[in-house]
């Protein structure tokens, strides 16, 4: 390989490997697009299901206190057990997500960012700038508390102060046959936290922040929210918006949706936890492929974490096991390691670094413009003779032979 020398990374850089298929392509990307380039010390965690419940899933907990320790991170994707998957894996118990686990200790908000290519247009055609979704990733319904109401009963919602005081109490549901009931709950901390997050990254981004929830109908709830959100902007960054040419809006999450498909892109939507989960998806769809979507998990306290939006291709990764090629899409992944590699650099004051990270993304676009790509962007891909499907590893490696150019 005719190029310089490696290009040195001053900090460690925090790697979580993962499940599946995923793991497979982290290790040929890591392989073929970062170590032949860097000499980089990776302090590795290795989160696959079996790894996690050998150790009682300390080494989640132990590669979160690393990612606090060095501050940024890059993880694959890995399996949040089901009891399907406790029985497949003979798992001990069925391990918490270790996206939640990490998420909660590093108090972050999870941005998601469509890849664009200029040969597969958003399926909404005034789409010309990525979305990108600011998603709450502490609470709501992912930490909630559920009963199987077995008859005819009152439930409430009840609130014990400690040392004493007024009990707070009000009436869920008067039952008069079987039914359900959820709980689910939020903190000012949090919320705060993930204010600040948004407004941040948007001022990062010189995008708009738009915020939506329903406060016309969760008086308390979503309110808060709104209420936070609010008093944030008007405290901290309303000058700073107005000097960046940007803005805060806010507005009913009904009629953000109907805004968002009518706009241009170039955005920051911030939404509550589920809302987000289920618009970022929407978002990675209507831009053509789940694996064509970023996601970076950013703490208040300076630390992040980069990683895919998507899970650990499972479907694939049978068929890999079977003998079988696949035509796996590592874009995100990839994505996920220049977006780490790129932090570092920064924090660092390394412009080579942030360079380097830039080479492989620019790389990795002109490998799908050129028509080399996997089954799922072929099939949304704009028609082109030199349009052809390529394996999951051919894939990678016709962009390691892009970037193998560029850093000669």
């Amino acid at each position: 390989m005719n190029m310089k020398k490696k290009i040195i990374v001053k900090t460690p850089l925090v790697e979580l490997d993962g499940d599946e298929m995923t793991r497979i392509m982290w290790q040929l990307v890591r392989d073929r697009l970062i170590l032949p380039y860097l000499d980089i010390t990776l302090e590795y965690y290795d989160l696959h299901v079996k790894h996690r419940d050998a150790t009682n899933d300390q080494v989640t907990i132990d590669a979160a206190k690393a990612i606090m320790k060095h501050g940024v991170g890059v993880k694959c994707a890995t399996i949040t057990p089901t009891e399907d998957r406790v029985r497949e894996y003979d798992l001990r118990e069925q391990w918490k997500s270790p996206n939640a686990t990490i998420r909660a200790m590093l108090d972050g908000t999870v941005f998601r960012t469509p890849i664009f290519a200029s040969n597969i247009k958003p399926f909404i055609s005034t789409w010309k700038r990525p979305i990108i979704i600011g998603r709450h990733a502490y609470g709501d319904v992912y930490s909630n508390a559920e009963l199987r109401i077995p008859g005819a009963g009152k439930t409430e919602i009840v609130f014990t102060p400690d040392g004493g005081g007024e009990i707070l109490r009000n009436t869920i549901h008067v039952f008069s046959g079987p039914g359900i009931i959820q709980g689910i709950h939020n903190t000012d901390a949090s919320i705060a936290s993930f204010a600040k997050a948004c407004f941040a990254y948007a001022l990062d981004q010189k995008v708009d922040l738009w915020f939506s929830t329903k406060d016309t109908i969760s008086k308390t709830y979503d309110a808060h929210f709104r209420a936070i959100f609010d008093r944030e902007y008007e405290a901290n960054w309303k000058k700073t918006f107005a000097d960046a040419g940007i803005e805060y809006f806010f507005t009913l999450i009904d009629d953000a949706v109907a805004r968002i498909v009518r706009s241009e892109g170039g955005l920051l939507w911030a939404l509550k936890n589920y809302d987000g989960d289920v618009m970022s998806d929407m978002i990675a769809s209507a831009n053509g492929s789940l694996a064509m979507m970023t996601s970076v998990l950013v703490s208040p306290d300076g630390y992040f974490e980069y990683e895919a939006a998507h899970g650990t291709v499972q479907k694939h990764y049978y068929k890999h096991l079977q003998g079988e090629e696949t035509s796996t899409n590592s874009m995100a992944l990839i994505f996920a390691w220049t977006g780490g590699l790129r932090k570092r650099g920064e924090l660092d004051h390394s412009p080579e670094v942030m360079t380097f990270a830039d080479a492989i993304e620019e790389a990795a676009i002109e490998t799908v413009e050129a028509g080399i790509m996997t089954g799922d962007l072929l099939a949304v891909a704009e028609q082109a003779p030199t349009n052809r499907k390529v394996s999951t590893k051919a894939f990678i490696d016709a962009i390691g032979e892009r970037l193998q150019k560029k850093m000669a």
